[in-house]
């Protein structure tokens, strides 16, 4: 009764490691807080592959990838658009990239099983550039 029922999904701890490393990156001042936060992370994102024997592949590994790059280009365009610069940037872009990290969370947790996000949205048609072609 007392046991945790929502823990986050490996995807969600990856997620969050790929955020956390660009902050420890891009906000140098508190290198120390997100270097512990990653030490932490990595600790529990072991903890899950060591128990779900996952099927961790190449697909997965490329979901990551595409994961980390998505958060990577969301962070630049919303750390300009905070800065008021609006050249080259487009909020509704980033929205469409929020949908393309969904589906690699979700292909990451694919690869060991548990919940998924099933809201995902389709990138706008000006955007079709930034679509990943997912091994089709």
């Amino acid at each position: 009764m007392n046991q945790r029922k929502y823990l986050p999904t490996l995807s969600e701890l990856i997620d969050r490691l790929s955020i956390a490393q660009l902050k420890e990156v891009f906000i140098s001042e508190h290198k120390d807080e997100y270097s512990k936060e990653i030490s932490e992370i990595i600790h529990d994102i072991q903890i899950i592959l060591d128990e779900t024997n996952g099927n961790i592949n190449a697909e997965t590994i490329r979901a990551i990838v595409v994961l980390s790059q998505m958060n990577l280009h969301i962070w630049h365009n919303e750390s300009n658009y905070r800065k008021g610069i609006k050249d080259g940037n487009n909020l509704e872009l980033t929205h469409g990239l929020n949908g393309i990290r969904n589906t690699a969370k979700n292909i990451i947790q694919e690869s060991i099983g548990g919940r998924k996000d099933y809201k995902i949205d389709c990138i706008a048609a000006e955007f079709k550039d930034w679509e990943i072609s997912w091994g089709e």
